[in-house]
């Protein structure tokens, strides 16, 4: 009935306890099995719920007590299988992350270079399950191909784009409640009040260090809005609150500020400081050329009070042939 006996069940669980990688491979082949045999009783016996019902039943008679022969699993198998048969590279890529990875990136995404980017993402910074699943109901891709910074020729190789994923190019402060008429210390206030929230909406490795951070440069005093830390960047990152529209004079202040924080707060084995402006809205040309010509790592994003994304964003995206030159430096300096 099925491409496995129970003797190789025994072996697998050995495998289960003793040897986790090697597990992994049997596991992936014997899902592999799996898929196929459900698209094949489907073709031979109509498309009808009762064909995977039925082993569904089956599966969980013949291997009383094991998990993972569900209706709906058995489902996603199917799915999977049809979605990547096709697909050699996401084929051998897929058995690298785990089984709840591939559900929620073949689900989610329909793209393949979508797939392929979160798949590659895991492997590189070790996302669970949630994180991923939290990304890619942000967009995280989308973001990740608007973001406007000017970290490749301000930051090494080996983290400038770990450094371009931590930033986004929309942040959601949906959870202030703020009206649409708020000044920039009613946000900052918000934002330090509901400072879970705020970190959560940022990314898992942030870390809060203070707001209105005091810097001294001449017998001067300079504030920054909020100052956090990257841990896996090992970066401070200074962050510039605006609640209008973005102007050229926004970036030469912050690369004030990181300069002066590399000089005087920076610890001996940190990165550079990383600048995030942050305003309401903000025109892409004009980011463009206030960062072009900065030799400080820094990012312009927005931020929206309302949880409804933008249905013109992939108005902004680049060409299919863009994205794929872009995906690829991505792919092969996150391999270093």
């Amino acid at each position: 009935m099925i491409c496995f006996t129970k003797e190789a069940w025994g072996h697998y669980m050995y495998w289960q306890d003793n040897d986790k990688k090697i597990f992994r491979k049997i596991n992936r082949l014997i899902k592999d099995c799996l898929r196929e045999r459900i698209v094949e009783k489907q073709e031979a016996f109509g498309w009808g719920k009762s064909v995977v019902r039925n082993l569904s039943e089956e599966l969980r008679k013949e291997f009383a007590g094991i998990k993972g022969f569900s209706i709906q699993n058995l489902w996603n198998m199917r799915l999977f299988y049809l979605e990547y048969s096709q697909n050699e590279k996401l084929q051998t890529l897929s058995g690298e992350i785990g089984w709840s990875h591939n559900v929620a990136i073949f689900q989610k995404c329909k793209d393949n270079l979508e797939r392929e980017f979160y798949i590659k993402s895991v492997v590189r910074f070790g996302w669970s399950y949630r994180v991923l699943d939290n990304h890619i109901d942000n967009r995280y891709y989308e973001k990740y191909l608007l973001n406007q910074t000017n970290f490749e020729k301000t930051l090494p190789n080996e983290y400038k784009h770990q450094a371009k994923l931590a930033v986004k190019d929309e942040y959601n402060f949906d959870f202030l409640e703020l009206g649409n008429e708020h000044n920039e210390y009613e946000l900052e206030t918000g934002l330090i009040n509901r400072i879970r929230e705020f970190l959560a909406q940022m990314g898992s490795d942030f870390a809060f260090m203070g707001n209105q951070y005091k810097l001294e440069v001449d017998d001067e005093e300079y504030f920054i809005d909020l100052l956090l830390y990257h841990r896996r960047l090992k970066s401070l990152i200074a962050i510039e609150l605006k609640i209008g529209k973005f102007k050229p004079e926004y970036a030469g202040k912050m690369n004030f500020y990181l300069s002066a924080l590399n000089d005087t707060v920076r610890l001996p084995d940190e990165n550079p400081s990383v600048g995030i402006i942050i305003c309401k809205e903000k025109k892409r040309t004009t980011v463009e050329y206030a960062l072009k010509d900065s030799n400080q790592p820094i990012g312009v994003a927005t931020y929206k009070l309302t949880a409804t994304l933008p249905h013109n964003m992939k108005n902004f995206l680049p060409s299919s042939e863009e994205i794929s030159k872009k995906l690829e430096h991505f792919f092969e300096d996150i391999k270093k």
